[in-house]
């Protein structure tokens, strides 16, 4: 299923890629995004956990197919994970990954867009603590996490004609993290964009 994954992601960007050097007068652009995350975890489509704070900082590249139609491929940093609290204490599951996102972005508006597309992501590191609140009995435990994720992207922002962006985007993970419970990312990412 990887593999099937990214073939898909490369096939897409490779056609859209020769699409829009193919006579269109808009050009494409590429820059830096960072921001911040409210990750949490839902388990069996059904509840979802607490929110873990984190960040997220890559490059995107950004090609325009038509006058207010833009492709936007992006390799990300993202930390992401739950908290779970009760009375004795605090789960913290920290995950952390390379995601490639590619974005259909519709301007309806000179500043404004919105955004649809898939997500891959490789987990790079992983780690569970618990924080009882007395170190005694803190733990630190690790766990093996499915490798691939993948999921889709929902989202809305302005971009100045300077190429400045704030933006915010939904992720909907579809990929399993663990065999078990059948746990989906869940990301709120709020960027800030700069292009080159």
């Amino acid at each position: 299923m990887q593999t099937y994954f990214l073939s898909i992601l490369s096939i897409l960007t490779i056609s859209f890629s020769a699409m829009a050097q193919d006579g269109n007068s808009n050009t494409g652009n590429a820059g830096l995004k960072f921001g911040y995350n409210l990750a949490a975890v839902s388990f069996d489509g059904d509840t979802e956990t607490g929110q873990r704070h984190g960040f997220h900082v890559g490059f995107y590249g950004e090609s325009f197919l038509a006058e207010a139609v833009a492709l936007q491929i992006e390799v990300l940093y993202s930390q992401q994970g739950y908290e779970l609290e009760d009375g004795s204490g605090t789960f913290t599951q920290k995950l952390d990954y390379i995601n490639m996102p590619l974005s259909l972005k519709i301007y309806p508006a000179n500043t404004f867009y919105l955004e649809a597309g898939p997500q891959i992501g490789l987990a790079i590191s992983h780690k569970e603590e618990f924080d009882s609140n007395f170190n005694l009995f803190d733990t630190s435990q690790e766990f093996e996490p499915n490798n691939f994720d993948w999921g889709f992207n929902f989202g809305a922002g302005f971009k100045t004609e300077s190429g400045v962006s704030l933006g915010v985007r939904y992720h909907l993970g579809m990929g399993d993290i663990y065999d078990e419970g059948s746990p989906q990312n869940r990301v709120w990412q709020f960027s800030l964009g700069f292009d080159f």
